[in-house]
C-alpha cells in the first residue's frame, strides 16, 4: 500500500496556497507533488517535489489523473480535473478551500460549461475575485481537516 499524497495543479495555483501546502507537507510528513508545464520552485525537502511536464493543453491535468490514487488529495481550481479525480476516488480541494465532492462537482462543471458558452457568444462573465486572506484561511483550515483524517 502506498502512502497518500497531495497533488497540485501548480500552473495556476497561487503562491500563498503553495506556501501553505509546503508548511503542511513538512508538518504532517506527507508527500506533496506540484505538477506544471513550467519550472516551479520548491523548498528543499524529502516530502516535496515538482514535476515539469511538456507544454500543452491539459498535459499537467492528465499527468495528475494518471498518477493520483484513490484517497489522494488534489489541489486545483480546474473543475474538469476535479471531476476526473473525484471519479477516481480522490479528494479535490480548490485554492479557496472548497471541497469538490461527487455531489457538487457535476453542478460546478455544468455552470462552468454554461459560462464558457456565454463567453463564446461575446458576453463578459468576469473572472473570479482575487484570493483574499479569508480564502487563504479557509483553505488552510480545510487542508488541516483533510490531513488529520
Amino acid at each position: 500500500m502506498t502512502e497518500k499524497q497531495i497533488w497540485v495543479d501548480a500552473d495556476a495555483c497561487p503562491r500563498a496556497i503553495k506556501d501553505i501546502l509546503f508548511r503542511a507537507a513538512e508538518r504532517m510528513s506527507v508527500r506533496l507533488t506540484l505538477v506544471a508545464n513550467q519550472p516551479v520552485p520548491v523548498p528543499g525537502s524529502a516530502h516535496i517535489r515538482a514535476v515539469q511536464v511538456a507544454a500543452g493543453f491539459d498535459i499537467a491535468d492528465n499527468y495528475i489523473v494518471q498518477h493520483a490514487m484513490a484517497g489522494d488529495l488534489v489541489i486545483t481550481a480546474d473543475i474538469p480535473l476535479a471531476a476526473e479525480v473525484v471519479d477516481k476516488g480522490c479528494l479535490a480541494l480548490n485554492p479557496r478551500g472548497e471541497l469538490y465532492t461527487a455531489e457538487n462537482v457535476r453542478q460546478r462543471l455544468n455552470m462552468r460549461d454554461f459560462l464558457d458558452s456565454l463567453r463564446a457568444s461575446g458576453i463578459d462573465t468576469g473572472g473570479p475575485p482575487a484570493l483574499s486572506s479569508s480564502d487563504r484561511q479557509q483553505f488552510a483550515n480545510q487542508l488541516d481537516r483533510l490531513l488529520a483524517k
